[in-house]
C-alpha cells in the first residue's frame, strides 16, 4: 500500500466552503476519499451549495468500501469515520479526521491523524497561504 492520505467528510466540506481543496491535493502524497464518505456529503447538498463542488473535487479519488474490522464497529462512529480509519489500517495511510472519537480510534489502530486545522498549518508553514488566521 503506497502512502496517502484517507479524506473524511468533514475536511472535505470545510476546504470546499473556502474553495481551497487545493491544499489537500499539495499536501496529500496521494488521496483516497471512500465511497461511504462521498455518500455523506451528497446526503447534505440540499443543504449546503458547496457539497456540488466537493463532490465533483472528491470524484477523481473515489474508493470502494472496505470491511470495517470489529475493533472499529465497536467505536460507533459514522460509516465514512469507520471507512476511512480501515482504510488506513496496515498501510502507511493517514487519517484526515476532525472527529474527537473517530480520531480516538485512529490512535487506538496506530493510524496517524491530520485534521483540518493540521492542514491549514501545514500550508502555512510551506508558505501555500499567507494567513492561517484567514483560512480558518
Amino acid at each position: 500500500m503506497s502512502e496517502a492520505w484517507v479524506v473524511n467528510a468533514s475536511p472535505l466540506i470545510l476546504f470546499s466552503r473556502i474553495a481551497r481543496l487545493d491544499l489537500i491535493e499539495r499536501l496529500a502524497p496521494a488521496i483516497l476519499i471512500p465511497n461511504a464518505v462521498i455518500e455523506e456529503v451528497r446526503a447534505g447538498q440540499q443543504k449546503d451549495p458547496t457539497a456540488t463542488a466537493a463532490l465533483a473535487w472528491a470524484a477523481k479519488y473515489h474508493v470502494a468500501d472496505v470491511a470495517v474490522i470489529t475493533s472499529i464497529e465497536h467505536w460507533d462512529l459514522g460509516s465514512g469515520e469507520s471507512q476511512v480509519i480501515a482504510h488506513c489500517i496496515g498501510g502507511s495511510r493517514w487519517a484526515v479526521l476532525d472527529d474527537r472519537a473517530a480520531r480516538r480510534c485512529a490512535a487506538a489502530h496506530n493510524v496517524p491523524v491530520i485534521g483540518t486545522l493540521g492542514i491549514v498549518l501545514r500550508s502555512k508553514q510551506k508558505r501555500l497561504i499567507e494567513s492561517a488566521r484567514r483560512a480558518l
